[in-house]
């Protein structure tokens, strides 16, 4: 199936390691240019020369920058217009926030969060629609934690449901100008930050033993997995789909 990403140019955020880096990759695999950012140059510059070698030089360009930045959504859709001369979707993922509950987080790591998983992604969302056209597509990388809390995820629990929501308020205005808006929810994917997350009670691999016996698939998901339906949803061939949350989870959510 040919998903039409042939010479698109796309942004992606987060994009040096884990979910963003495997969307990343998956979209120049199949043709696309992508602008990856990060918040460290030498990772940013690791990515793009892994892409750059899988997809051929050009294929990428890599741009430090920090999500939670009121200047960052403005200087990303630049840098992907001047470097590709277009710009046809951004998949905005951002690094998991602290983990705790919500009785015990301080505040001041809720409001730290809000600035970078909740308002830096609505900036970017909002920079992205100025300048898309139709068949633009605007891609959210949100957590299952939007349909169902996760335990020890406070901040997570209530910021991704509150986004979730804007990104579908956000799909019915920008319907009518032919522009998609999509989110992806993640749960038991194989990356460094879930690693992270079964290793804090002291026994990763009974944490991934219990974790994956909830999953009807029975294992974690791999990062190539989640970046195939990432790119997917970003491409022409998805495109009467909008305004939707899709799980990439093994059937652990128990929610419709």
């Amino acid at each position: 199936m040919d998903l039409g990403l042939k010479d698109k140019a796309y942004v992606v955020t987060g994009a040096t390691r884990g979910l963003g880096f495997a969307a990343a990759r998956e979209l120049a695999a199949d043709g696309a240019r992508v602008l990856v950012s990060g918040r460290n140059e030498k990772a940013v510059d690791a990515a793009v020369a892994e892409l750059n070698a899988l997809a051929g030089p050009g294929t990428a360009h890599g741009l430090v920058a920090d999500n939670s930045d009121p200047g960052t959504a403005e200087r990303l859709v630049a840098e992907a217009t001047e470097r590709f001369g277009r710009l046809d979707g951004v998949l905005i993922s951002v690094g998991g926030p602290q983990a705790g509950p919500v009785e015990t987080t301080p505040e001041d790591a809720w409001r730290d969060a809000f600035e970078s998983v909740f308002l830096g992604a609505l900036r970017i969302a909002r920079a992205a629609a100025a300048a898309l056209g139709e068949g633009g597509v605007i891609g959210f990388v949100l957590s299952s934690s939007v349909r169902q809390p996760i335990p020890g995820l406070g901040i997570s629990n209530g910021l991704r449901p509150g986004l979730a929501m804007a990104a579908k308020a956000l799909a019915d205005e920008l319907g009518p100008r032919g522009i998609r808006v999509v989110g992806l929810l993640p749960a038991r994917i194989d990356t460094d930050r879930v690693r992270e997350l079964d290793a804090l009670g002291g026994d990763p691999e009974g944490a991934r033993a219990r974790a994956g016996a909830g999953i009807p698939l029975g294992r974690y998901g791999t990062p190539e997995e989640f970046g195939k339906v990432a790119a997917f949803l970003l491409s022409p061939a998805a495109s009467y789909l909008t305004g939707l949350m899709v799980p990439v989870d093994g059937g652990a959510l128990r929610t419709l």
